[in-house]
């Protein structure tokens, strides 16, 4: 598993550096981000360290070869490395992820609204897939990519787009993934709509999804205990 671990991030680290990152390109070595709760004003990322403060565990995590928790109701879990966790990833527009699946464990239906995804399988087998954005032509539908991944197969998620992996195996799975983004955010489709705090109004939703209320309220209520 270790030298599984090594190749994928090789392999991500490899393609990221001949790629454009969506986030603006950075205009000194570094901008080691400063902790939100100690920064005066609000910008669009994050302020910047005094360069003569910075230290080598701005730039280090540790952890990623320990599996995360799939004990939960959808049998996956996200293990990401972003500007949260390395302030160093300031402005350098790349983040990763370690992903786990429980057999037949799901990484539902979701988007990165700031970031493409690479995604490396190390262990296991997933099916994996995207949906494009809505056509011009109104008779047309959103069409479905997918195909099923296995150990040491690359997949990529474009920006923006609504994607998911599933583990079809009887074993554990795990995947790393890069994105274009120190901070790429994630909308889990199910927990936005059905999940939100104040909860959408059913009339909008009995509309939109064209089912009747009860419907709404059954997949409303686990998102609401």
């Amino acid at each position: 598993m270790a030298i599984r671990f090594l190749v994928a991030l090789f392999m991500l680290t490899s393609i990221y550096s001949l790629a454009s990152a969506s986030d603006p390109s950075p205009l000194q070595d570094f901008c080691v981000a400063v902790n939100d709760s100690q920064a005066p004003v609000f910008v669009n990322g994050k302020i910047c360290k005094n360069p003569n403060q910075v230290r080598a565990d701005d730039f280090f995590f540790s952890g990623l070869n320990k599996p995360g928790n799939t004990d939960n109701a959808v049998g996956s879990s996200v293990t990401p490395v972003n500007v949260n966790q390395i302030p160093g990833l300031n402005t350098l527009g790349i983040s990763l992820v370690r992903i786990d699946y429980a057999p037949y464990g799901q990484n539902p239906p979701h988007t990165h609204p700031r970031a493409t995804e690479i995604l490396v399988l190390v262990e296991g087998t997933l099916s994996v897939g995207f949906v494009t954005s809505n056509p011009a032509d109104p008779n047309q539908k959103n069409k479905l990519f997918t195909k099923t991944l296995y150990k040491g197969d690359v997949f990529v998620f474009p920006e923006g787009l609504i994607h998911f992996q599933f583990n079809t195996g009887k074993t554990n799975a795990v995947a790393f993934a890069g994105l274009s983004s120190q901070n790429p955010g994630v909308i889990t489709i199910a927990n936005a709509v059905f999940g939100s705090e104040p909860p959408i109004s059913i009339d909008v939703l009995k509309k939109a999804f064209q089912v009747d209320e009860n419907v709404i309220k059954s997949l409303q209520e686990p998102f609401n205990n």
